[in-house]
């Protein structure tokens, strides 16, 4: 663990990731806009350092950041990773981004004798603040090989997909998969309390057939169905995942009318003001939608 590692984007996700780095004995730099987030980190041992400080001092920089913009910014700019990281160093992305710009930081990194590794997260938030988070990396062996203890420091669960940009390629397949089905449990339960049906009862006969999933068993049952909508995963950002599906399926000229829809009835969460909580609370905006009540579970009740 002798190599200092930096670590760019303290937000509900990443400054978990951090501290859990902290916490197993890496030398971490670390930066954020939010200074209260930098703060807790140099409470546990973090030093606080410029985005510049941190490429010129770590052999590994990592940035869990919210969109390809930020992403191409920090690695970009004149005082930014590439321009000042030492040869041999890596950007470990772990940010949801657009793939076409991991590919370009790719080959501009190759160009100055970087390496680019894409390692987006899988899991909820409250698995990244007890170190259970999983991993689907894009990187060459030798590159995982560098970044493996980061990981096992930080999770549970590593999958290396493939070469770089493979990993972030993975999180869109995943998170497809992850956004509809939450889109498709808010509308199975607000059709439920519109007939007038128990809530237990209905998610006992879903949680025990061929129609359960995680999203319902994890998620909705910790947050939305317990009045829990403080973000984890928030609508905005589930928005701007469905986004990038949808643009990577129109890329690659692969059909996807469900992404379409699923796409659309985020954008309408967030017109409603709803953007900035939970995604499992796109079952409350589905019910408010149709002027029913939310649904809620009982104190005490779990999925079993």
């Amino acid at each position: 663990m002798a190599d200092r590692i930096g670590f760019i984007g303290l937000g509900r996700m990443g400054k978990s990731m951090a501290a859990n780095l902290v916490k197993k004995g890496f030398a971490l730099k670390v930066h954020d806009l939010n200074q209260t987030a930098v703060n807790d980190l140099t409470a546990m041992g973090a030093e606080a350092a410029s985005v510049a400080d941190i490429a010129r001092d770590c052999a590994i920089v990592i940035t869990m950041l919210p969109s390809s913009v930020e992403v191409e910014l920090l690695a970009l700019a004149a005082d930014g990773i590439f321009a000042n990281a030492r040869p041999g160093a890596i950007l470990m992305d772990m940010s949801t981004i657009d793939p076409l710009a991991t590919d370009k930081l790719a080959r501009l990194a190759a160009a100055k004798g970087l390496s680019v590794v894409d390692a987006p997260v899988g899991r909820l938030a409250e698995h990244a603040d007890r170190g259970e988070s999983l991993f689907m990396v894009g990187a060459s062996d030798a590159d995982f090989a560098r970044v493996k203890p980061l990981l096992d420091a930080m999770g549970t669960t590593t999958h290396h997909c493939g070469p770089v940009g493979t990993g972030g390629r993975t999180k869109l397949v995943n998170n497809y998969v992850a956004v509809s089905l939450t889109q498709v449990n808010a509308e199975a339960l607000a059709l439920s309390q519109r007939f007038g049906l128990d809530i237990t009862k209905t998610l006992q006969v879903l949680l025990g057939t061929s129609a359960t999933n995680g999203q319902l068993r994890m998620n909705f049952a910790n947050k939305v169905l317990v009045g829990d909508t403080t973000p984890g995963f928030t609508i905005d950002l589930a928005h701007k995942d469905m986004s990038l599906v949808v643009n990577a399926a129109h890329a690659t000229k692969v059909p996807m009318p469900v992404a379409a829809a699923v796409h659309e009835s985020y954008s309408l969460a967030r017109a409603s003001q709803h953007g900035s909580i939970d995604f499992s609370g796109m079952a409350d905006v589905v019910c408010e939608l149709a002027r029913i009540d939310k649904p809620r579970v009982p104190k005490g009740w779990t999925p079993g």
